[in-house]
């Protein structure tokens, strides 16, 4: 069973100028969640600490102003899976010619090297969203600091590493947690209906989600709430527990799209070891998800990844 829409857009645009310990992100709305966390740090501020006095001048240098409407998608002392970007994004479109000076005001510090990236938003306007990702997954134990400006700071950590992967032809699920492999039985979307592919990022998970087809073009095909689901896209991509997969999974893809698991237990364990930035690798399938649909940015090349910063 699935909430995502029929239609697939593919929406990308994305930039970033490499850097080291400096980085910066944008965010993805989740769908009709009840119970879901809302985006975690969306509204709250915190003040920057004050800039030292410039040692060559004695003055104290002016601080960044902090973009206007700035949402940051990490809430301060959050801890994040291995795949999280961060995420900012704003209440109206940064011209093109502004991209530069706004991306200059978002600094993150981290032993890492990473690069920030325009991402076009599927429910958002182009220049609305700037995400910042490692060139390749963050390494456990990580420290961050993000600020957006003068007066929005955040600090998390990132926590052990957890990657899965569905394999819709095997009908399988390998789940490695640092290092420690155990593989699960799933059923994916049907053909016609399918599954993703490509990486696509933990967002939030909720106890319940309720899903109605028709807001997805899919008629009276269901309506109704289901258990243990973990957020993948914008457009409505859960893994969550499905009663079809007592009986399909392992077996046989019969779900409009999510990846469905087993209420045997199996579906409760998965949503009890996730966490949001956690990394859900979906082979085998066919369209591989946007940039913008979600936290879609690994499917996006270093190369390309970099290019699209607006300091390039």
């Amino acid at each position: 069973m699935t909430s995502r829409a029929k239609s697939r857009r593919a929406a990308a645009a994305w930039g970033a100028a490499a850097v080291c310990l400096l980085a910066l992100a944008g965010c993805s709305q989740g769908g009709v969640a009840k119970g879901a966390n809302a985006q975690a740090g969306a509204d709250a501020k915190a003040a920057d600490r004050p800039t030292p006095a410039d040692s060559r001048t004695g003055s104290t240098p002016k601080p960044l102003d902090t973009p206007a409407g700035a949402h940051l998608n990490i809430a301060d002392g959050q801890t994040v899976g291995v795949g999280m970007p961060m995420s900012v994004t704003f209440s109206h479109p940064v011209p093109v010619a502004q991209r530069g000076e706004t991306e200059r005001k978002l600094k993150v510090s981290a032993d890492v090297e990473g690069s920030w990236s325009w991402v076009r938003d599927r429910n958002l306007l182009d220049g609305q969203r700037v995400d910042f990702r490692p060139r390749t997954y963050w390494k456990p134990g990580t420290n961050v600091t993000v600020r957006v400006g003068s007066s929005l700071t955040r600090h998390f950590t990132v926590g052990r590493s957890l990657v899965a992967t569905v394999d819709v032809r095997t009908h399988m699920m390998k789940v490695v947690v640092n290092g420690s492999t155990h593989t699960v039985p799933i059923t994916a979307g049907a053909p016609g209906m399918d599954t993703w592919n490509g990486t696509m990022i933990v967002s939030d998970k909720a106890p319940k989600v309720y899903m109605n087809s028709k807001t997805v073009g899919y008629g009276d095909a269901y309506a109704g709430y289901y258990y243990y689901a973990v957020h993948l896209t914008t457009s409505g991509t859960y893994l969550h527990q499905n009663p079809k997969a007592d009986t399909y999974a392992g077996h046989q893809n019969v779900t409009h799209g999510c990846v469905g698991l087993a209420d045997d237990g199996t579906a409760k364990h998965f949503y009890d070891e996730v966490i949001p930035g956690d990394v859900v690798t979906v082979v085998g399938s066919r369209d591989t998800v946007a940039p913008g649909n979600g936290y879609g940015d690994w499917n996006v090349d270093w190369d390309d990844w970099r290019a699209g910063s607006a300091l390039t």
